[in-house]
């Protein structure tokens, strides 16, 4: 059995059977040839090249030959490695091969007959070596082809799959329902070769009336099936037909033509010495562009089948096929993950052996998903049995413990204080660029809304709070939080809500002649009184009931008011220059009159800067010949509009091709001052001709004079703490909202949170800057999680065709913030120019940017576009495969009704039911508990409420 042939003896067209990757064909029409004596290797999993456990003859076989050759005994057993794992192949190419064991070209001079000697060796010990030779004897007319042709390159490509979870995964139910609706099952089907298996089933879908696909070739589907590793060759041949396969070929003296499966899935166990794969099953999944709906089909062999390298005892085949345009849960793919979890249980595949018929087959698919279901559902009782039934409750010694909160955040944020100056400037991971470009982005982030807000207070104060006292409560605010809070990611900055309350205060001062500075301090004094007390008795405890829907209302909202806002006051500016024919000059004082009413609200750069545009142009007429011509309202949208369309360009410049990846990155953390510079320096120098209108700047004679609060009656203090403590809730929610989107699991911060202590420093902050009659300042969105952003290394994700951004790490840094707001305190020095060379509407233009960039990852605004998506382009998100499509489209319309609840609260025009606002946000914590589980199952809201 060990005789070898020299290569002279063997005539006639062969090839070379090398299963380097599992399940392959080989097709070739046979000339003239004589049969070459074979010796076979026994292997762990039956005979090589036949079906398990027989030592058929493969004389009936003229198109498969083989000719192996064995250095060591012929009964000597593999080694260990090659039991555990099987043979391990070199693959080769056939023909023509340019390595050492390649082909050779020999000629001898008698008959001038040219052989190609192909020899394909699997190493798998220091003795032990197995040799598939194939000699093939070439016409001399072909020899220049085969030259020419040479090796062919074979991309092979793997990856895991999780198994599908049947407790959470909806769609894994569904996919079994389906099959067993329309089930397409084979038992004991006798073909051998995986190419009869295949047409087998696939006769089997024609046949059966209810899966008949009019338009669908079958011949078509089996070569789709494989991959063709061949290389054409041309010359005289005819088209026959495979009597084994039934497959149309090309037959030629010198073409050779061999396939693999191009998709499947295949159960492994990771081991010591590597993967080891389950070898009775195999998933095939393809994608077939005529069919109308997906088909499965489960074969089961008559007796094993040995079809190659990790497949050598094959006795189930599923088939999947399915059209290419499905959502992302019903792809060949997602199906095929359903039942490869099911044949990955070796108690299952038992049981299927030993079924007689049909239904038995089926009642044991039945039975399978009942244990995968209890299976999966006994630990997620264990770990998230709470989210069931809602949070965990919270008990009263929680809030009882005075200082404990404040006290374990000090414990876990003092220790790597030191790390969060040192990190990204000392040792290998280094990240100045990054540092400086966010140093830039923070600094106009910050610098812009004192601006802003600084020119509304003065008008609305006269002159009590100005531009300069917002810019110096700015920095002192930022620096001290900066430096001693638990998370210095968050941004403090006074935002449009604490604009609104100083517009109201204002006006009860003005009823009811109170000293605006004292009533004012007194305010501030109880609201930081309460914010102390809400951080002692540990109440951001209670933000666990804030679940992840209910801030992504609150941050859609803020996103939307930042749109109307802009809006708001381009169409001002559009009455007062593009009408101004028709509306004459009585529009200032309608403006004048208006102007309480139109404030917006948590807006967080400019709640109605319209209002200080018609105060700032009646002041400019008195000096100045201001242009009341259509061109300063069309210029006012040309800025908006480009400064919003520079700003998103930039940021998304780093998923471009153009630069190199480092100044992609660049140009996108530096989009804000890129595009509010660009079109400032358009609207102010380029057109200077066409007069825009600018921020209103009274410099104050001085910065620091402490209230008089001892001025005030005892009644008009008691008052003041009514008014405080609404200004506390305010507080309370928008900064443990904030830093909980800060904080999110896919920011991947690593340092730990302080929401007690952070909230007791901003209470101290807000302390001394009521005392000198600063404005007030807390953590304002969406500037935090884009400070985070900024600061972040993110990579791209590609998942069943979606790309997506995941964020990898996180420089956790106090230098950016201490940075930036030390330039806030020097931009005391450009006032009034060039600062107040920027046009109001680039402020416009950057709300726009800043409601575009906030919406990014936003659940409910992805939500509530997959309304205007087809199926096939859903993301292969968790609540998409965890919850049925109808559920997630009620709970989105629910979360919509509840942000117009806000926006009818938040954007109305009287300013006192505006003060109620947090009592609006406390009260959709009962809805999320006590209303949205009546309709919608909790394990349904859990799913949607999740990080992941």
């Amino acid at each position: 059995m060990s005789q070898q042939y020299p290569l002279k003896e063997v005539k006639g067209d062969a090839v070379c059977f090398v299963p380097g990757s599992p399940l392959f064909s080989v097709l070739m029409e046979p000339a003239s040839f004589c049969y070459p004596r074979l010796t076979f290797l026994r292997s762990p999993y039956g005979q090589f090249g036949a079906s398990a456990g027989s030592s058929q003859d493969l004389a009936p076989w003229p198109q498969r030959l083989v000719t192996q050759r064995w250095t060591g005994p012929v009964d000597e057993s593999p080694p260990a490695a090659m039991s555990r794992n099987g043979y391990f192949f070199e693959e080769s190419g056939y023909l023509k091969c340019d390595t050492d064991d390649g082909c050779e070209a020999k000629e001898e001079t008698g008959g001038e007959e040219l052989f190609d000697a192909v020899n394909s060796s699997i190493v798998s010990g220091d003795s032990i070596r197995f040799f598939v030779n194939v000699n093939l004897e070439v016409p001399p007319n072909a020899a220049a082809e085969n030259e020419s042709a040479g090796c062919v390159l074979l991309h092979t490509s793997r990856k895991y799959l999780k198994l599908k979870n049947f407790e959470e995964e909806v769609r894994a139910h569904r996919d079994l329902d389906g099959f067993l609706a329309r089930a397409s099952i084979i038992l004991d089907e006798t073909a051998t070769s995986l190419d009869d298996v295949l047409r087998e089933m696939l006769k089997h879908f024609a046949e059966d009336p209810e899966n008949t696909e009019p338009s669908c070739n079958f011949e078509k589907i089996m070569s789709t099936l494989f991959t063709d590793s061949g290389t054409p060759r041309e010359g005289n041949g005819t088209h026959d037909v495979s009597e084994s396969t039934g497959m149309n070929i090309q037959t030629c003296t010198s073409h050779l033509k061999f396939h693999l499966l191009s998709d499947t899935i295949q159960g492994v166990t990771a081991t010591v010495t590597g993967v080891q794969y389950q070898q009775s099953w195999l998933c095939i999944i393809c994608t077939i562009k005529s069919l109308q709906r997906r088909h499965v089909c489960i074969s089961r062999l008559e007796r094993p089948q040995n079809w190659g390298e990790n497949s050598c005892e094959v006795r189930f085949v599923i088939l999947v096929l399915a059209p290419p345009k499905m959502k992302s849960t019903k792809t060949a793919t997602e199906v095929g993950r359903t039942f490869a979890t099911m044949f990955s249980d070796i108690t299952f595949r038992q049981k299927l052996l030993e079924t007689k018929t049909e239904e038995e087959f089926k009642e044991a698919l039945v039975h399978q998903r009942h244990l995968l279901t209890v299976v999966n559902q006994r630990p997620s009782a264990m770990s998230d049995g709470h989210k069931s039934h809602g949070p965990k409750p919270l008990k009263l010694h929680e809030f009882l413990n005075v200082g404990k909160g404040i006290s374990d955040d000090i414990a876990r944020r003092f220790p790597v204080y030191a790390l969060d100056f040192t990190d990204g400037v000392i040792g290998n991971n280094k990240a100045i660029g990054k540092y400086i470009t966010t140093m830039i982005f923070l600094y106009f982030a910050c610098l812009l809304p004192s601006i802003a807000f600084g020119s509304l207070n003065d008008e609305n104060t006269r002159g009590a709070i100005d531009v300069q006292k917002t810019i110096v409560g700015q920095c002192i605010g930022g620096l001290l939080y900066a430096l001693f809070s638990g998370q210095p990611l968050v941004v403090l900055l006074t935002t449009a809500p604490l604009a609104l309350y100083i517009n109201v205060i204002r006006g009860i001062c003005d009823d009811y002649n109170l000293d605006f500075s004292a009533f004012y301090a007194w305010i501030g004094l109880w609201n930081s009184f309460f914010l102390v007390m809400y951080s002692l008795f540990n109440f951001s405890l209670l933000m666990k009931l804030f679940k992840r829907s209910t801030e992504e209302i609150i941050a859609l909202f803020i996103s939307i008011t930042f749109v109307l806002d802009a809006f708001k006051g381009i169409i001002k500016v559009f009455k007062k220059y593009y009408y101004h024919g028709r509306t004459g000059d009585s529009y200032l004082e309608k403006a004048r009159t208006d102007a309480i009413p139109s404030l917006g609200i948590n807006t967080t750069f400019l709640m109605n800067s319209s209002v200080s545009r018609s105060m700032s142009l009646e002041n400019q007429t008195g000096t100045h010949d201001v242009h009341y011509g259509r061109e300063t309202a069309v210029l006012s949208l040309m800025l908006m509009l480009g400064t919003l369309w520079l700003g998103h360009t930039l940021y998304q410049f780093k998923k471009s091709p153009y630069l190199h990846a480092r100044v992609r990155e660049i140009l996108s953390d530096c989009a804000l001052p890129i595009s509010v510079l660009t079109f400032s320096v358009v609207g102010s120098y380029i057109f200077k001709e066409i007069e825009m209108s600018k921020f209103n700047y009274n410099p104050s004679e001085s910065l620091f004079v402490l209230a008089p609060v001892q001025s005030l009656s005892i009644g008009s203090v008691m008052s003041a703490m009514g008014l405080g403590f609404l200004l506390s809730m305010l507080f309370f929610i928008e900064q443990n909202i904030v830093a909980s989107l800060t904080n999110a699991p896919e920011n991947r911060l690593v340092k730990g949170t302080a929401y007690h202590w952070d909230l007791l420093l901003v209470a101290l902050i807000n302390t001394g800057l009521s005392v000198f009659g600063l404005p007030w300042i807390h953590a304002a969105f969406p500037h935090s999680p884009m400070h985070v952003r900024a600061l972040a290394y993110v990579e791209e994700r590609v998942e069943n065709g979606h790309i997506y951004e995941t964020i990898v790490s996180v420089k956790e840094t106090r230098l950016t913030s201490l940075v930036a707001n030390f330039l806030v305190g020097l931009s005391l020095l450009l006032l009034p120019f060039p600062l107040q060379w920027i046009p109001k509407p680039v402020l416009y233009g950057l709300f726009l940017y800043i409601a575009l960039t906030s919406i990014d990852g936003n659940q409910l605004f992805e939500r509530v576009a997959l309304l205007l998506k087809e199926q096939t382009a859903y993301p292969p998100t968790h609540y998409i495969r965890r919850v049925p499509q109808r559920k997630i489209h009620y709970f989105t319309g629910l979360q919509v009704l509840q942000l117009l609840i806000l926006c009818g609260f938040g954007m109305s025009p009287l300013p006192y039911m505006k003060m109620i606002f947090p009592l609006i946000m406390i009260g959709m914590i009962p809805i999320r508990y006590n209303l949205l589980p009546r309709i919608i199952e909790a394990k349904y809201l859990d799913a949607m409420d999740a990080e992941h």
